[in-house]
């Protein structure tokens, strides 16, 4: 009896104190958000027609686009917006390409378009500003280079624009093209669609409700031009200026950020783990730079009135764990621990990753009511819920070495490939265990 008590108390205990941790952080939030979307959804909101459409600046930011910029153009070309209504501009901020070819390309095909090119300094962030002075249009969409817009989307933008006065900025949705993976799906790009999809379609709606976006999409966003105008522009000391512009507006000028969940922005699906490696460390020194610029604003005795407060312990404190857990499962089985009781306590917690991943599932497809096609296409996509809690942990550990390459390196655009950091630490180790074998040799 004694030996059964010791077993569930200690053994069992230790295990279900960490399964709180992801329980009570992820999976009740999740569950509960889950729910409130799909009361949500119940009862749309009807959006009204304004008597004159507003003149809309498409900004497109251009670095070594040539193989995908005509796409983009003519995705414009062909949106249910008036063409006589939208102004484009590219910011070609020192391609070295054929993109200027591909400009004149365009124009000459779209002739019915306002399109213009204009050189900047090299970054994006440079572009962007360069092309706001430019902008004619009571919105500024900005979108990138890359990608092509949903026939509706420029439209659907503008209506919630028009429908919502409070609203200064808003985010598209974001989604891999469903074509390219139907012709190269692999693994990693269904798992990359699935993450967008709840993103964008779950996460990104409930923050929205609630005023609480954490960053706009920089491959597709929009402002109102007096909102935008206001800001201090895109920072160009970081990497994570899309971050930036939302916690300017928000945080500085105390105004609403939304999400327009019906306007589509397709990109290309990722090319491979390496190139998700890359961006995804991209994106996290994005935040940490914007975190460290904001967080004098912070309090962590605010963590239930702030949803900042809430979102850095979560989103980034929240890494180290998940992480602990790998490196304990190894540690404590010289702790004779149970393999079977360790493995069931995991077998638990990924079962309750699938069920939420399903919920989020079923909210994504009620969403996408309007887009039969998308809908038909991530309907077939439910068997990613298997293998999404894997996907995740490995962004999270990428997540995590972002975080620490943040605080340990200078920041830029492009960081270290994988197979670079990796034969660097094995170097290391290498030089570490042939100096420890050599003061062996000397005390002998």
């Amino acid at each position: 009896m004694s030996y059964w008590l010791n077993l569930t108390i200690f053994k069992m205990g230790f295990w279900l104190t960490w399964a709180l941790i992801p329980i009570v952080v992820e999976i009740i939030p999740s569950v509960v958000s889950s729910f409130r979307i799909l009361i949500q959804n119940m009862h749309p909101k009807n959006m009204t027609m304004p008597a004159k459409m507003p003149m809309i600046s498409v900004l497109i930011p251009v670095h070594n686009s040539e193989k995908t910029l005509f796409n983009c153009i003519k995705s414009i070309h062909d949106s249910t917006y008036p063409k006589e209504l939208i102004q484009v501009v590219l910011a070609d901020n020192q391609s070295t390409d054929d993109s200027f070819q591909v400009f004149a390309h365009a124009q000459n095909i779209f002739s019915d378009m306002n399109l213009r090119l204009i050189h900047t300094e090299k970054g994006k962030a440079e572009a962007l500003n360069a092309a706001l002075y430019g902008a004619i249009g009571t919105y500024i969409i900005n979108i990138d280079s890359d990608g092509v817009l949903e026939k509706n989307a420029l439209m659907n933008m503008v209506l919630q624009f028009e429908n919502d006065y409070d609203v200064a900025a808003l985010t598209g949705s974001i989604l891999p093209q469903k074509d390219l993976l139907k012709k190269h799906g692999s693994l990693l790009r269904y798992n990359e669609y699935f993450e967008y999809a709840q993103a964008f379609l779950s996460g990104r709606m409930i923050e929205s409700n609630n005023n609480q976006l954490f960053t706009m999409s920089g491959a597709f966003s929009a402002f109102r031009k007096e909102a935008v105008m206001k800001s201090f522009l895109y920072d160009i000391d970081t990497i994570g200026e899309d971050t930036d512009m939302t916690f300017q507006i928000r945080q500085r000028m105390k105004q609403k950020v939304g999400l327009c969940a019906n306007a589509f922005f397709f990109i290309e699906p990722i090319n491979n783990l390496s190139e998700l490696y890359l961006q995804r460390q991209r994106w996290q020194r994005g935040e940490v730079e914007v975190i460290h610029e904001y967080s004098q604003q912070l309090e962590m005795k605010e963590f239930f009135k702030n949803f900042m407060v809430r979102r850095l312990l979560i989103d980034h404190t929240f890494l180290f764990p998940r992480m602990i857990w790998l490196c304990a499962s190894l540690v404590l089985l010289f702790f004779r621990y149970s393999p079977v009781m360790m493995g069931m306590s995991y077998l638990i917690i990924y079962l309750l990753y699938i069920f939420v991943e399903l919920l989020n599932y079923i909210c994504v497809l009620e969403l996408l009511r309007q887009f039969p096609s998308e809908k038909k296409f991530y309907r077939k996509q439910w068997w990613v819920a298997i293998t999404f809690p894997f996907y995740n942990f490995i962004c999270s550990g990428i997540r995590l070495i972002g975080i620490i390459n943040s605080m340990t390196t200078k920041s830029g655009w492009n960081s270290k490939p994988f197979s670079t950091e990796k034969k660097q630490i094995l170097n290391i180790i290498k030089n570490d265990f042939k100096r420890n074998k050599n003061e062996e040799h000397k005390n002998e």
